[in-house]
């Protein structure tokens, strides 16, 4: 048992001395994990640590609504939290709801966002063409939604 503690701490040396020779960007995103392994996250076992941090602690979701943990929040957006929150716990919906030109989601959005009754036909059809330029991947974050909707209002 001794025996193989030693191992496991003798490879964990060699992880850690192998991964702080590499420098780069993260593909991981913000969160903790971009805390507690930033500037290690370049090896792809970094990487591996960082977003297994990040998923296990939900601290990406929390770092972007409050601009924290090395993450960004939408820059048209900072001062309506409710509409950051609003969109964190529902993405997908609101992406589906997009995609119809219409929906629950879509309606609470323009509530949020202060659209008049009279114009929201317009911009509910506005960002159902848009849908592509709105949700720019699987992988879209938080704050990438949040500007492009306002670019397109």
């Amino acid at each position: 048992m001794k025996k193989l503690l030693v191992v496991a701490v003798a490879c964990a040396v060699v992880v850690l001395a192998v991964g702080s020779a590499f420098a780069g960007a993260s593909n991981t995103g913000c969160g903790l994990g971009s805390l507690l392994w930033q500037g290690k996250a370049d090896s792809s076992l970094f990487q591996a640590f960082e977003a297994t941090t990040n998923g296990t602690f939900g601290s990406q979701t929390f770092g972007i609504t409050t601009g924290t943990s090395n993450c960004s929040q939408p820059s048209k957006f900072v001062s309506n939290e409710r509409t950051n929150e609003f969109v964190v716990a529902n993405m997908d919906n609101l992406a589906k709801d997009i995609a119809r030109g219409s929906g629950e989601t879509l309606e609470a959005l323009a509530d949020l966002m202060q659209i008049p009754a009279g114009e929201r036909a317009a911009f509910y059809q506005k960002l159902q063409t848009s849908f592509a330029k709105i949700f720019t991947s699987e992988d879209v974050v938080l704050a990438s939604v949040m500007d492009n909707v306002a670019t397109l209002r």
